[in-house]
């Protein structure tokens, strides 16, 4: 019976051990999780160019690797709407023919981005629905635009300068787009001809 008794202690206090060391290693991991979490002050926000800013000249490239310039002037009166889509997103594949369909009415020149591998987005530009369309890759255009969600469409004008920027997904919000742009296009014309009237 004393056998069993000083044995039953043994193990009460190797268990008693144990959980002290559990412990002890679970208070100094949550110590390290409250110095990762700690505040560390403001940090700026990236909010990336948005409209009225301008489009500084990038170089992007086509998947055959020509250059392909956005942010150049355009012809007089042009506007370019740039649509960022990836190979993977399937609302991209029901917003492209969308924005084909409307890029025509309007006469705007489209522009697709491209974001993921060179292969899977060759395989994309082989789609039916993508003949004829322009498609360039690059992730300065995104950075500069801190474009994080797609479909995200651009649209740009004969200076370069931004006239409407939102996520797509249905045609309705992209004709919205194409006319916040309209309305942008008329301010900007606007003041272009204030600004030329006071130089004379």
């Amino acid at each position: 019976m004393m056998t069993f008794l000083v044995i039953w202690q043994v193990v009460l206090a190797i268990v008693a051990l144990g959980l002290a060391a559990g412990l002890f290693a679970l208070a100094r991991q949550i110590g390290i999780l409250h110095e990762r979490l700690a505040p560390i002050g403001p940090q700026a926000a990236h909010q990336g160019l948005d409209v009225g800013q301008s489009v500084p000249r990038l170089v992007m490239r086509t998947l055959a690797g020509a250059p392909f310039v956005i942010g150049g002037p355009l012809d007089a009166g042009r506007r370019m709407m740039v649509i960022f889509v990836a190979p993977d997103c399937p609302v991209c594949k029901r917003v492209v023919p969308l924005a084909r369909a409307i890029a025509g009415e309007q006469g705007l020149d489209l522009v697709l981005v491209g974001d993921g591998a060179e292969p899977e987005l060759k395989e994309m530009a082989a789609r039916p629905d993508m003949a004829g369309l322009t498609l360039v890759t690059g992730v300065e255009l995104s950075l500069v635009l801190q474009v994080n969600r797609l479909p995200t469409l651009v649209i740009i004008d004969d200076h370069a300068t931004i006239l409407a920027k939102d996520i797509v997904n249905t045609r309705r919000q992209i004709e919205a787009a194409v006319q916040s742009s309209e309305a942008g296009a008329k301010n900007a014309g606007n003041v272009t001809k204030e600004i030329a009237h006071a130089a004379v």
